[in-house]
């Protein structure tokens, strides 16, 4: 009788227990102490509690309290109104079981970063990889106005409510942005210190990941059938089509964000017609999920590479295709921009250690069409229109309001007639502000490409030094190249 007395006792006091933890108010990882909310806008607090659960949120930077009963499901969202001080702030969360305190709170412009290796790329850099510039770069990185925090790598058939891995938001400082995305850092970095005020930079990305794995459910069954029942989630997950949406990105919404940085392509360079439908969805579905209107989505062209072979001219095998449809969809998807890397490639390496110039370039997207800083040039030329004349081709661009400009004479050019075979041609700038392009193997020219090989050194800037990409005057999927 008295073992059965303390077996009930000891159950109740589980069950007691259990109920206590479940009532407990919990927060999304991502919203913590010494992050960074959205300045001078509506954010969202949420988390979950027991069913009904009343709670309190006083937040410093308020005159009064807010009050929200959780929903029957133990779910609560709060909208808040954040404002320009850039005196630290405090949010105090109360309940019957929960009595939370998050200190060190700033009021900023917060950016999210995702994509595959060259966004995951550390200031650290890769073995035998590196990144130029990371040893002054941490050196220099003590920054209490800069927070950063990461995702780790993680997939799931469904979308979780939380992540599961993580870093949790801190300041910027030598012993943590080594190991934090470069070109998220080299952005933030520059912006805080433009805007003088807080940012924060949310890393999400995953190496070799496709375009399909962070896509919903919702979306990409516009497009494709997915049923990852009998799916292995470990089995090359970062091609698993919705896997990192679910993981690494529904976990972060509705965490108010200014705009969204991209790095990706690569893995999807063998599908540009597929890409060129994919990624605009992906930028659609996320502006649908975040519901805070079409956010800022500044993306960066795939830098040149050898990808095994140079001699390719076939869609499938050549890069500059999908390097077009990048540049297309620059067009595609409003409030958009595109940071060219023609440039800033390694032939023999596909993670550029060029890192702080790619962000640059997003930095002049933002700062130009984001915040204002109209003077900022963000664009290098983009081929616009050409004529014949004195058996060649003048080729006119956009985006060159200062000119054009060579460091050592261009390459790269080939030019074709109707039989649809390229020839290497000479190339020069006339009156500094077009390209003049010719060969005397072809009599007749109507077509021109310029850098269409997967891996070519870019030579043609503006006086900006922002380099045009890789071009096509043509449309034909026949094409060919001469070869003796």
């Amino acid at each position: 009788m008295r073992k059965h007395n303390l077996k009930q006792l000891f159950v109740i006091g589980f069950l007691l227990t259990i109920q206590s933890i479940y009532a407990e108010v919990k927060l999304p990882a991502i919203v913590s102490s010494d992050m960074v909310l959205q300045r001078n806008t509506t954010v969202v607090l949420w988390g979950w509690a027991d069913a009904n659960e009343d709670i309190t949120i006083d937040a410093s930077w308020l005159k009064e309290k807010l009050n929200i009963k959780a929903d029957k499901n133990g779910d609560w969202r709060l909208e808040v109104i954040t404002t320009n001080s850039k005196d630290a702030q405090t949010i105090k969360i109360t309940s019957k079981e929960s009595n939370i305190t998050l200190n060190n709170i700033l009021f900023g412009e917060v950016w999210l970063c995702s994509g595959q290796s060259n966004m995951r790329q550390t200031l650290a850099g890769y073995n035998g990889q590196p990144t130029f510039g990371s040893v002054l770069a941490t050196a220099n990185s003590n920054n209490p106005n800069l927070r950063l925090f990461t995702v780790e790598r993680k997939g799931s058939k469904a979308p979780l409510k939380d992540v599961n891995e993580y870093k949790a938001w801190q300041q910027a400082s030598p012993d943590n942005v080594l190991n934090f995305s470069a070109i998220a850092y080299f952005f933030g970095n520059q912006l805080q210190k433009i805007l003088d005020v807080p940012v924060g930079m949310i890393h999400t990305s995953w190496g070799g990941s496709k375009v399909e794995a962070w896509i919903s459910k919702d979306m990409i069954t516009n497009y494709q059938t997915v049923n990852l029942d009998n799916v292995d989630i470990a089995n090359r997950t970062n091609h698993i089509p919705t896997a990192l949406f679910n993981a690494m990105i529904n976990p972060l919404i509705p965490y108010t964000i200014k705009g969204a940085l991209w790095y990706q392509g690569e893995s999807n360079k063998n599908d540009p017609k597929g890409y060129k439908t994919l990624f605009p969805a992906m930028v659609k579905d996320w502006r649908s999920k975040w519901a805070i209107g079409d956010f800022p989505f500044y993306f960066v062209q795939i830098a040149p590479f050898n990808y095994g072979g140079n001699d390719k001219f076939e869609e499938k095998e050549n890069s500059a295709f999908i390097r077009e449809v990048q540049l297309q969809c620059a067009d595609i998807i409003p409030n958009s921009g595109v940071a060219i890397t023609m440039d800033l490639g390694e032939q023999y390496c596909i993670h550029p250690a060029k890192k702080k110039e790619v962000a640059d370039r997003l930095l002049f997207n933002a700062l130009n069409k984001t915040y204002g800083y109209k003077t900022i040039d963000f664009a290098g030329p983009e081929f616009d229109s050409k004529e014949t004349k004195d058996g060649g081709l003048i080729l006119k661009f956009k985006n060159a309001e200062g000119g054009l400009y060579a460091f050592n004479g261009l390459q790269g050019f080939e030019i074709a007639g109707a039989d649809k075979v390229f020839y290497p041609a000479e190339a020069k700038i006339i009156n500094g502000r077009n390209v003049f392009v010719k060969s005397d193997k072809v009599l007749n020219p109507i077509e021109v490409r310029y850098a269409w090989r997967n891996w070519v050194s870019g030579t043609l800037f503006d006086t900006s030094i922002l380099p045009a990409s890789s071009f096509r005057t043509d449309n034909w999927d026949d094409a060919t190249h001469y070869k003796e």
